[in-house]
């Protein structure tokens, strides 16, 4: 069940891609920190180059014990999001690297509004799919604070 949680971090992370510089006017927005449904990991997302890639930035302590028993010292700074690329409508389509299964799937992400992406990964093809809501936030420890008072 952990590793499956990472995978749809991964996946999350992955629809907060933004686009390739020639369209970075664009797809900027989806340029930032996004973090998945429980908090527990944050991805910026940004240029990579001729792509756009995304990489975690923050990882609670049981995500990155989840990591570790999978084998990677830390998932801060893990690059989960790989040439994503526009595909039309501000959507995007790429590639997610998932540390806790040592696997790679396509994946896509569609921006609701400015705030709100929805990630989505799939094996198979795009017969197997997961998506989750992700959230942008203004910073790595924007909320992580407030939880801790």
């Amino acid at each position: 069940m952990r590793k499956f949680s990472l995978f749809l971090v991964a996946l999350a992370a992955l629809v907060g891609a933004a686009c390739a510089p020639a369209y970075a006017a664009d797809n900027a927005r989806g340029y930032g920190v996004w973090r998945n449904p429980k908090d527990n990991v944050r991805v910026e997302i940004k240029n990579c180059g001729t792509s756009t890639c995304g990489v975690v930035v923050y990882a609670s302590p049981k995500a990155e014990a989840d990591a570790r028993k999978s084998g990677y010292q830390t998932l801060v700074g893990q690059q989960l999001l790989r040439d994503f690329e526009p595909v039309g409508n501000g959507n995007m389509r790429g590639k997610v690297f998932v540390p806790t299964l040592k696997v790679t799937l396509s994946g896509t992400a569609e921006f609701i509004d400015a705030r709100t992406m929805k990630a989505k990964g799939c094996v198979l093809g795009r017969v197997l799919c997961k998506s989750q809501i992700w959230t942008r936030v203004d910073s790595v420890t924007a909320r992580l604070d407030d939880r801790a008072s």
